[in-house]
């Protein structure tokens, strides 16, 4: 059988073979979104415009929110974010994520990720209200004072955040949270994957991932938390209050802070609820309280735990089993 493709019904205007990775086989169409001129000499490539004839490689469009708009639902579109694009949110509707099944996927790394930079008003976020929506390796800078949360979930199930990084700009321009969800709707099976989270903001008052309403299948795997700044008595990972949580698990997190009281905020994860389901393990935990260091607040007997280290030691100590191992039987 002779080698065929069945190109253009197979790929839906988005397809290059040069410089950026082919996706796999999938019925979404793929659109471009890049306002730098690290591609300007790049193949001809034209500048971003939010028009319809653009959003291919070499024309991209100039803004997430416009090339969202020209998504269909639920057909699995993907919006690949070119090396260097940068947009500033302003509010809470610069960027909104209310198309269902579309990711936004971020190329290039360190410094040519695509960055976006939240500036105006600390309500400023972007809101994700339709199912299945994912972001990837993009960056999130925040510029203004006590940004309540770069992003924020509504009805939204299945929100991936994934292998993206969330920092503050000062030790007074920065975020209070990373992802906030909101009460009384449904965001089930939210995935918190390979993020890193670096805080030096004096401001922060509240865990960077917040969980106001009851969900199943919070996934939390990954991940590392760097803060510079002591916040005591303030989870420094999740907080979830009094709401059920079932089919959670938070493995493989690291997070490092310099909070020296841990005695009503677990310095990885804060909850009064005492029922729910699911599994904390393997997480590695670095603070400095020494003296009775909670890692999950003790009112969290809902959940397994496996593994996880605490060190709060200034020499150079290997960390210990917190929660302690259990006897056998007990």
């Amino acid at each position: 059988m002779s080698n065929m493709s069945n190109y253009p019904n197979g790929f839906a205007t988005g397809v290059t073979i040069r410089g950026i990775p082919i996706s796999q086989a999938y019925p979404g169409k793929v659109f471009y979104v890049g306002n730098s001129s690290v591609l300007s000499p790049v193949d001809n490539a034209v500048a971003g415009a939010d028009t319809p004839s653009a959003g291919l490689f070499n024309r991209p469009f100039a803004t997430i929110d416009y090339a969202i708009g020209q998504c269909t639902a639920s057909r699995g579109d993907i919006i690949y974010c070119l090396p260097g694009h940068a947009e500033t949110i302003t509010s809470a509707t610069t960027i909104a994520a209310d198309v269902a099944g579309v990711a936004v996927v971020g190329l290039g790394s360190g410094s040519l990720r695509p960055t976006l930079t939240y500036t105006t008003a600390n309500t400023a976020t972007i809101n994700v209200t339709a199912a299945n929506v994912a972001f990837k390796n993009i960056l999130f800078v925040g510029n203004f004072l006590s940004i309540a949360s770069a992003i924020t979930v509504g009805a939204a199930p299945w929100f991936v955040a994934e292998d993206c990084e969330c920092k503050d700009t000062s030790a007074i321009l920065g975020f209070l949270s990373f992802i906030t969800t909101t009460i009384t709707v449904n965001a089930d099976h939210l995935h918190i994957l390979n993020n890193r989270i670096h805080s030096i903001a004096t401001t922060r008052t509240v865990a960077p991932i917040i969980i106001l309403g009851t969900m199943t299948g919070l996934t939390a795997k990954g991940n590392r938390v760097v803060c510079s700044v002591a916040h005591n008595n303030v989870s420094q990972f999740i907080s979830h209050a009094a709401l059920v949580m079932t089919d959670l698990l938070v493995e493989g997190n690291i997070v490092y802070c310099v909070n020296t009281d841990t005695s009503s905020g677990a310095v990885l994860l804060s909850t009064a609820a005492t029922t729910g389901s699911g599994i904390i393990k393997d997480n590695t935990v670095r603070a400095l309280d020494v003296a009775a260091a909670i890692v999950v607040t003790a009112a969290a007997v809902q959940y397994g735990m496996f593994n996880n280290l605490y060190t709060g030691e200034t020499t150079l100590a290997s960390g210990v089993v917190l929660p302690a191992i259990a006897v056998d039987g007990s």
